[in-house]
C-alpha cells in the first residue's frame, strides 16, 4: 500500500459519491465525471484548483490542519473518514498516529496473565482481545464456545478476516454476511491508514485480495468505518440465532489490542442460548486446554 496511492484513491471516491445537488451546487449540462469536478471540490474547500488537484494526486504532505478540515467539510467526510485523512496525512508526514512509534500488538501480548484473568471475569458475555489484523489473541470461556466455527482444531491463529472471506461457514455464522464484510474490510482500511507500511497488514490484504473476490471490490471502495457500538446477528451451530450488542475497549496498555464484549439484553431468548452456549462449552473443554488454563 504506497500512501499516496492511497491518498488519492481515497479523495477521488470520495469526490465521486457526492452530486452536485448534495453540495449545493448547480449541475450544469455537459458532466463527463461522476460525482462532483475537482474544481467544485476546491471552491468548497476554499482552496485553488491547483492545491486540491496536488492533494487528490496524493501530494499530501504538509498540508495544515486547516486545509484538510477544509477538505473534509468540502467532501461531507463523516467522523470515522475525517480520521482516516488525517491518518494518511500524518503517515505521509513521517508522523505515527499517536505521536510515536506504535508497538506492534503480538499473540504474546493477547496472552498476558492479567488479561487473560480480566477475559475470564466476564462470564455472561463473550468477550475477546483482537489486534490490527483482525486476530483472536485471547478469548473467554464462553468466547471459546461461541467461535469454536472460528478457531476449528487448528494452531493457527484464528483470523476474523480470513474466516469472513475463505471460509464458507462463515456465510451460516453471519446471517448478514454482506454487512459483516464491509465492516470488516471498513476496520481494516482504517487501521491500514495509520500506517501504510505496515508489512503485516499488508501482507494480510495481499493475500485475501487474491483469494477473494468480495474482498478485493470492498477493498477497492475505500470505505472507512469504526466499530464502537452496536448490535449483530449471528447463527451459531449450537446455540442457534442470537442477537447480541457490542462494545469495543481500547486496551491501552498495548496499543493497537481492543477488547470486544458481546452480550445479551436480559431476559431475552438470545441471553437464555449464551447460558446454554456457555454450559455446551463447559462440557466440551479439553483437556488440553483444562491444562493450559491452570498452569
Amino acid at each position: 500500500m504506497d500512501n499516496r496511492t492511497e491518498v488519492r484513491e481515497f479523495l477521488m471516491s470520495r469526490r465521486a459519491r457526492l452530486t452536485p445537488e448534495d453540495a449545493g451546487i448547480a449541475a450544469g449540462s455537459n458532466r463527463r465525471v461522476a460525482g462532483l469536478r475537482r474544481s467544485e471540490v476546491a471552491l468548497l474547500a476554499d482552496v485553488s484548483v491547483e492545491y486540491y488537484a496536488k492533494l487528490e494526486r496524493g501530494s499530501i504532505a504538509g498540508a495544515s490542519s486547516s486545509v484538510l478540515e477544509s477538505v473534509a467539510r468540502a467532501l461531507r467526510l463523516d467522523d470515522t473518514e475525517r480520521a482516516h485523512l488525517f491518518d494518511l496525512a500524518r503517515a505521509a508526514d513521517g508522523i505515527p498516529t499517536s505521536g510515536r512509534p506504535r508497538k506492534r500488538a503480538t499473540t504474546q501480548a493477547g496472552a498476558r496473565l492479567s488479561l487473560q484473568w480480566a477475559l475470564e471475569a466476564i462470564t455472561e458475555g463473550v468477550a475477546f482481545v483482537r489486534d490490527p489484523y483482525q486476530n483472536l489473541l485471547a478469548t473467554n470461556a464462553l468466547g471459546r464456545a461461541f467461535y469454536s466455527p472460528v478457531i476449528g482444531d487448528g494452531g493457527r491463529t484464528p483470523n476474523l478476516a480470513r474466516f469472513q472471506f475463505l471460509d464458507p461457514a462463515s456465510r451460516d455464522f453471519y446471517p448478514d454476511w454482506e454487512l459483516f464484510s464491509e465492516m470488516c474490510v471498513g476496520i481494516m482500511r482504517a487501521e491500514a491508514g495509520r500506517d501504510p507500511h505496515d508489512r503485516t497488514m499488508q501482507d494480510l490484504v495481499g493475500e485475501l485480495s487474491t483469494r477473494s473476490e468480495t474482498f478485493r471490490a470492498l477493498w477497492g471502495a475505500h470505505n472507512v468505518r469504526t466499530h464502537g457500538s452496536g448490535t449483530k446477528r449471528f447463527h451459531h451451530p449450537v446455540a442457534g440465532e442470537l442477537t447480541l450488542a457490542y462494545e469495543e475497549l481500547a486496551i491501552t496498555a498495548e496499543p493497537g489490542l481492543v477488547l470486544m464484549v458481546y452480550t445479551a439484553e436480559p431476559g431475552s431468548p438470545s441471553a437464555e442460548r449464551l447460558r446454554l452456549l456457555a454450559s455446551w462449552g463447559a462440557s466440551e473443554h479439553t483437556p488440553t486446554e483444562k491444562h493450559r488454563t491452570t498452569s
